[in-house]
C-alpha cells in the first residue's frame, strides 16, 4: 500500500510542475501578465494561433486530476492513519495484561508486636533500677 501511495503522490508531484508550466506558457487576455513574462509568445510560435484552446483543454484536464489525485491520496493517507484506533488500543492492552503472568504476592510485613523482644515472666525485669533492693526482694518474695 505504500508503494502505491509513493507512485500517486510521485504522479501528483510530475502533475503539479505540468499545471505550473501550463499555466506559465498561456497567453494572457490583454497581452500583460506572468505569461507574457515568461514566454508566452512562443507558444504561438510553436503550437500555432489557436493554441490557447489546447492549452486551456489540457490545462483542465491537469486540473481535474491534480483534484482528484490529492483527494484520493488524503483518503488512503486516513484510512492507514486511523486503522490504530482507541478501540483496537483498548483490546491489545487487555490481551497483553491477560498473557502477562500475575505478579508475585509481595511478603507480608512483619507486625511490630511480633519484632519486639518477647516480654519475660518475672516482675524483677520490669523494676526500675531506682527502686530499693528491699522492695524488688519483696517483688521476687510475692512470687
Amino acid at each position: 500500500m505504500s508503494y502505491f501511495a509513493g507512485l500517486l503522490t510521485f504522479i501528483l508531484v510530475v502533475n503539479c510542475l505540468m499545471l505550473i508550466l501550463l499555466i506559465l506558457v498561456q497567453l494572457p487576455k490583454k497581452d500583460a501578465g506572468a505569461g507574457l513574462a515568461f514566454g508566452g509568445g512562443t507558444a504561438d510560435a510553436l503550437f500555432g494561433a489557436g493554441s490557447g484552446n489546447a492549452l486551456t483543454k489540457i490545462t483542465k484536464w491537469a486540473t481535474v486530476v491534480f483534484l482528484l489525485l490529492s483527494l484520493f491520496l488524503g483518503y488512503l493517507q486516513d484510512s492507514a492513519h486511523n486503522q490504530n484506533n482507541a478501540a483496537d488500543f483498548t483490546k491489545k492492552v487487555q490481551e497483553k495484561q491477560m498473557q502477562a503472568p500475575a505478579p508475585a504476592p509481595a511478603p507480608a510485613a512483619q507486625p511490630a508486636a511480633q519484632t519486639a523482644p518477647p516480654a519475660t515472666a518475672t516482675p524483677t525485669a520490669t523494676i526500675p533500677a531506682g527502686i530499693s533492693g528491699a522492695a524488688a526482694t519483696a517483688t521476687n518474695s510475692a512470687k
